[in-house]
Parts: structure tokens; C-alpha cells; sequence
């Protein structure tokens, strides 16, 4: 299947399947891919009860909901990525941008072209080395510095950044627990307000950052950042 067909079919039936569980779809649904990572940036995505949860300051309370419907989401997305792509989603991260009515899935597997994503002669853009810093910059305000990052530009509007080795011992006790909606919850509300607050994406990449999102994989120890920019031209 040609790249334009796979972005339009998995778009419409993201878009349809978003709107059958949520009540209300997104008005417009990207997706890009290389290789063996996609990502799908959905805008104008909230529905009217969320609006009034969002206006009496019940985030907390729409992030909770999300998770638990998404729980039930991602195999049906995976098992219609693997139709379309033949990639076999290893890691599916979410987040959403509720201020700016906006989502973000990523997904990360394999596929038949036997390409590795961590070949980065494929991917260097300018101001790589710079952004890696600010990075662990930022993770070692929330937790400590990663043990590895590596970062992606699949397209002009869409960097995909990978930390590998970001949790602390107290993180580590907690997912022992079970207290994972806890722990994710409070870095949502950490992370991104420490990515938002940085005012050197935007110098670095030269370019507008219109949307930041972040998840993580706890039981890898993984994290992953998107930032999804203006083009330049």
C-alpha cells in the first residue's frame, strides 16, 4: 500500500474509532511514518463534558478516563497498524495537550524492510547535539539525566525524542506498588510544564514548537518526547 493511502485509511479509522468511544472524533487526524516508528497528532480533539470538567479544573479527572478507555484502544490500533504497515507495535505511547484540544500517539515496532531506527546517519537535523542537551537539562529537574537519548525527525513538523533510563529508585519502589496512574499523572503535570517552560526548543531547532507531549514506559525505563514544530519554509 502506497504511503499516502496507509496515512489516509489509518487517519479515517482512528478518527472513527476515537469518535465511536469518546463521543466526539478529532476534527483532523496526521499520521506519519518511518520505518518503525509512527506517530498520529489528532487537533480539535475534546468532547463537551470534557470542556466542563476542563473549565472547573478537573483535569486529573478527564486524564483518568482517557487512560482507561485507551487501555481497551491500543490493541484494536495495533492490530490495524500491523494490517496496514506490517509493523508490529512493540511500545505505544499517548499524551494529550487538553489546553490545546490536542493528542499524540506514537507507536514503535519492527518491520519487514529490516531498516534500524537507531541508525541516526538517517535522521540528523540541525541542532541535534544542542536539543539532546536541553534535554537532559530538563530530565534532570524532574528525575535525573538519561542514560541515552536519541531523537528522530520523521518529517518537517514531527520530532520524535527517545530517553532510555530516566526513573529514580522512589519511581522504581512506586510501580512496584501498582501506583502507576499515580506516578504518571504527577510526571504528566512535571514534565510538561518543565518542557513547556524551556524556552530553547525553539532557538535550537529555529522553528515554531506548536505542541510538546511525553509518556513513558515504566517497565523499560523508557520515555518518549514529541515535539511537533512549524516548517520553515
Amino acid at each position: 500500500m502506497e504511503y499516502k493511502q496507509v496515512q489516509t485509511e489509518l487517519a479515517g479509522y482512528i478518527g472513527r474509532t476515537l469518535r465511536e468511544n469518546f463521543g466526539k472524533g478529532p476534527e483532523s487526524v496526521y499520521v506519519s511514518y518511518n520505518h518503525t516508528i509512527l506517530t498520529v497528532y489528532l487537533r480539535n480533539f475534546i468532547s463537551p463534558t470534557e470542556t466542563v470538567l476542563l473549565g472547573q479544573q478537573q483535569e486529573a479527572m478527564i486524564q483518568t478516563t482517557r487512560d482507561l478507555l485507551m487501555q481497551k484502544l491500543i490493541p484494536e490500533f495495533k492490530a490495524y497498524i500491523k494490517i496496514l504497515t506490517s509493523m508490529e507495535v512493540n511500545e505505544f505511547y499517548y499524551d494529550w495537550g487538553l489546553h490545546n484540544k490536542s493528542g499524540l500517539f506514537v507507536c514503535i515496532g519492527s518491520t519487514s524492510t529490516g531498516i534500524d531506527i537507531n541508525n541516526e546517519k538517517t535522521y540528523n537535523y540541525h541542532g541535534q547535539e544542542s536539543l539532546h542537551q536541553e534535554i537532559n537539562r530538563i530530565s534532570l529537574q524532574a528525575e535525573k539525566k538519561p542514560e541515552e537519548v536519541v531523537s528522530y525527525l520523521l518529517n518537517e513538523r514531527t520530532l520524535v525524542v527517545i530517553r532510555n533510563g530516566i526513573l529514580v529508585p522512589i519511581e522504581k519502589e512506586l510501580i512496584r506498588l501498582g501506583n502507576f496512574e499515580i506516578l504518571r499523572i504527577a510526571k504528566r503535570n512535571l514534565e510538561k510544564r518543565l518542557l513547556h517552560s524551556s524556552s530553547n526548543f525553539e532557538s535550537i531547532l529555529q522553528t515554531k514548537v506548536n505542541d510538546i507531549f511525553v509518556d513513558w514506559d515504566f517497565f523499560r525505563d523508557k520515555s518518549v518526547i514529541v515535539l511537533i514544530l512549524s516548517p520553515t519554509a
